[in-house]
């Protein structure tokens, strides 16, 4: 079977089955592996999500991992998690078709939400060399194409549930590749960060709305006002005072 048409210069390493994409992508690290290469997986058995939660892989969901040499600080890597956003956002919309457009939305730090219920999960995982640069890094993303899980905290759903369209991992993948690509030569391109925060923050769900950003020593709610300039998100309190948050959990409405 031909493999999906990825963007010049990349590779493809596809498997039946893989305990989890970032730790084949980890290994290629180690290994001193060259990328990028998008390493995608049929199936999962140790599938893992942000802060080491468990991450369904059923059969007919895309689980892939792009394995990248960056060559920038950790911070500015970081940045990597909004190119994956952006690309998903780009992929949802180009499977759904412009009748669903108003469904697909970015969920700050880095979720897909169509209809208002997560459809994707991103997990930035590397390691860094000697002079402090990161030596590789792992992008993994998860799409719901076709199954999702029943009964989680924030509300789940899969392409196929929101907008009836069947498509393969092979399909979503070669979708995925390219608008990650474009996302990723803007990102590397004279300015920066700058528009990707502002076509994320165009996309953002919830923006002027109240958000209540669950942290581990506190919970914080006030008014989703935007992004700051390193995309942490940005509250205006009940006092009138802004808040940055860079890193938590982020629900809608009060909690």
């Amino acid at each position: 079977m031909d493999g999906p048409a990825l963007p010049q210069g990349y590779r493809l390493a596809w498997f039946e089955e893989l305990d989890s994409t970032n730790s084949q992508a980890r290994r290629m690290g180690e290994q001193g592996e060259q990328g990028p290469v998008w390493i995608v997986a049929e199936r999962q058995t140790a599938g893992r999500g942000r802060r080491g939660r468990a991450w369904a892989s059923p059969s007919g969901n895309l689980m892939c991992t792009l394995y990248l040499q960056p060559r920038c600080s950790p911070a500015k890597a970081g940045e990597l998690s909004f190119v994956a956003g952006l690309a998903l956002h780009d992929t949802a919309s180009a499977i759904a078709g412009p009748a669903f457009s108003d469904i697909i939305r970015l969920k700050w730090p880095n979720d897909l939400l169509l209809g208002g219920k997560k459809a994707s999960g991103i997990l930035l995982e590397s390691a860094t060399q000697g002079s402090g640069e990161v030596s590789w890094l792992a992008v993994g993303i998860g799409l719901n194409l076709a199954e999702f899980p029943e009964g989680t905290e924030f509300p789940a759903t899969s392409l196929a549930a929101e907008t009836g369209q069947q498509v393969s991992p092979r399909e979503a993948v070669a979708v995925l590749a390219h608008a990650f690509d474009k996302w990723l030569k803007i990102w590397q391109g004279p300015e920066g960060f700058k528009p990707l925060r502002d076509a994320w923050a165009a996309r953002a769900a919830g923006l002027g709305g109240t958000i209540t950003a669950r942290l581990p020593e506190e919970t914080v709610t006030g008014t989703f006002i935007g992004l700051d300039e390193d995309g942490a998100l940005r509250l205006r309190l009940d006092t009138g005072a802004e808040r940055a948050i860079s890193a938590g959990d982020v629900f809608f409405g009060t909690r």
